[in-house]
């Protein structure tokens, strides 16, 4: 029990943090505990990544339940990042709005907490378990503006799509379990070598549907739209980091530990997914006039890349996936840190043509934001175009040069909507009334993201061999 105890730690010791902060708030002045609550939670998270990142060796606690290893670490390392990210360049934003709640970090890291069980889950239950306690905290920071229609909706919105998909997992998990006879990844791993009965090839693809939800990938991506531009900003920025590595993450560890025997047999599922979803949402976007409903479609899209990876059903795909989610997480903090300090007139603007001729007024400003449509466009040197070679190539090798050419085609539609926020900005015909007023911290992300996304071209600051021993852990 003490070793299981020492395994299950970080995670242990950031849910006792939780049930602390909500205590301490709700006992002395709630919402003015905020602040000081926001930079704590960032702060505990941060130290705990790092202690993560210097454990080693692979374990397992509570007899196959939790599993800690090499891949784990690297997605709860990222995980703890981004989240402490996101909470630092959201509070401007919180306390401006009048929506500065104390429950707004404690819900993100009960939802942090579940997103590390998911990572690290060795059976069905502790993958349910995990999952569900990230959703429920998601579904109410969505929410969180309680006197705004929009809010309301889309965390309406969110709970309902997101019980439909849960309903789904859940039935794919039951399929699996009655034809396995066990919900232990290890014992799941046994029973498909060989002959694979058509029911367990169904309760399969069921859950990856259920899980395709959380990545938002098409044809299960309905609700990203309109939840990412219903939200409030600082929560459309959390959706799109944290919660897609945790679910991309739980999708690698669901298919190489339970049924990595058949890598045939799921490859072809995570193929349509990743061609659909790029497609998808790069033909979408094109449309869109909301800059948070084209970050929506943004991240359809690139989760339909991370997928090519992974439906190489190679290790060299896992660690493809690995370093593209990386970079999309560090691409996306600087983006919602320029789209958080857009405002006109004190009130949040999202609207593209506000933009126009925005170079004019914050040349630094508008340099940073186009250096990370270009990244996120996948142009050359950008970071970005680095994580689609690593995924393209993975798809090469595994000899799905089609998918790897659909791939190309979706990034050239893409780069349209990338560009034409660049175009607003330098080459808008009417000049827009949009301010950019930022904290220290926003302009350090926005202008330190940019700056990354230039230096590390030149040996990615070491990731691809730290993402190459995850993926080993975990195919090994």
């Amino acid at each position: 029990m003490t070793q299981d105890l020492i395994t299950i730690l970080p995670e242990l010791l950031l849910a006792l943090y939780a049930m602390a902060a909500l205590m301490l708030a709700v006992y002395t002045s709630k919402d003015g505990l905020t602040g000081l609550l926001t930079w704590t939670t960032a702060g505990v998270m941060l130290a705990l990544a790092v202690v993560i990142a210097l454990r080693e060796g692979s374990s397992t606690a509570f007899g196959g339940l939790f599993t800690e290893d090499a891949f784990g670490r690297f997605a709860k390392v990222t995980i703890l990042v981004s989240a402490a990210a996101v909470l630092l360049i959201s509070q401007r934003f919180m306390a401006k709005r009048g929506i500065a709640r104390f429950e707004y970090p404690v819900l993100i890291t009960l939802s942090v907490v579940g997103m590390m069980a998911m990572v690290s889950a060795g059976d069905l239950m502790a993958l349910y378990m995990g999952l569900e306690l990230q959703s429920l905290a998601l579904y109410v920071v969505a929410s969180i503006q309680r006197d705004s229609l929009r809010s309301t909706e889309a965390g309406l919105k969110y709970f309902v799509l997101g019980a439909l998909s849960s309903g789904l997992l859940l039935y794919g998990a039951s399929l699996v379990y009655g034809y396995a006879g066990t919900t232990l990844f290890s014992g799941i791993t046994t029973a498909v070598q060989g002959d694979m009965p058509v029911g367990l090839v169904f309760g399969l693809v069921f859950m990856l549907s259920g899980l395709a939800f959380k990545i938002s990938a098409a044809p299960f991506h309905m609700w990203t739209p309109d939840v990412y531009e219903g939200a409030p900003t600082p929560v459309t920025a959390f959706f799109a980091t944290a919660p897609k590595v945790a679910a991309m993450a739980l999708i690698a560890r669901l298919t190489w530990d339970a049924f990595g025997g058949i890598p045939g047999q799921w490859a072809q599922v995570l193929a349509a997914l990743s061609v659909v979803s790029m497609f998808v949402g790069a033909i979408a976007a094109i449309g869109q006039k909301d800059i948070k409903r084209l970050m929506a479609y943004s991240s359809i899209a690139h989760m339909g890349f991370a997928l090519m990876g992974l439906a190489a059903g190679t290790a060299y795909g896992v660690q493809a996936m690995l370093i593209y989610m990386a970079i999309y997480v560090t691409m996306n903090i600087g983006t919602f840190a320029f789209i958080l300090s857009l405002e006109k007139a004190g009130q949040p603007v999202t609207d593209l043509t506000s933009l126009n001729q925005f170079a004019k007024r914050e040349p630094l400003k508008a340099l940073a934001v186009l250096v990370l449509m270009f990244s996120l466009a996948g142009v050359p040197p950008m970071l970005g175009f680095f994580g689609k070679f690593y995924v393209l190539k993975a798809a090469v090798d595994a000899g799905m040069t089609w998918l790897a050419v659909a791939g190309v085609v979706a990034s050239v539609i893409g780069a349209f909507y990338y560009l034409r926020v660049v175009f607003y900005m330098y080459f808008g015909t009417t000049e827009g009334d949009v301010e950019s007023r930022t904290s220290p911290v926003e302009w350090l992300a926005l202008i330190g993201v940019a700056a990354v996304v230039l230096l590390a071209v030149v040996n990615l600051f070491g990731l691809e061999p730290v993402a190459l021993a995850a993926a080993q852990s975990l195919v090994g």
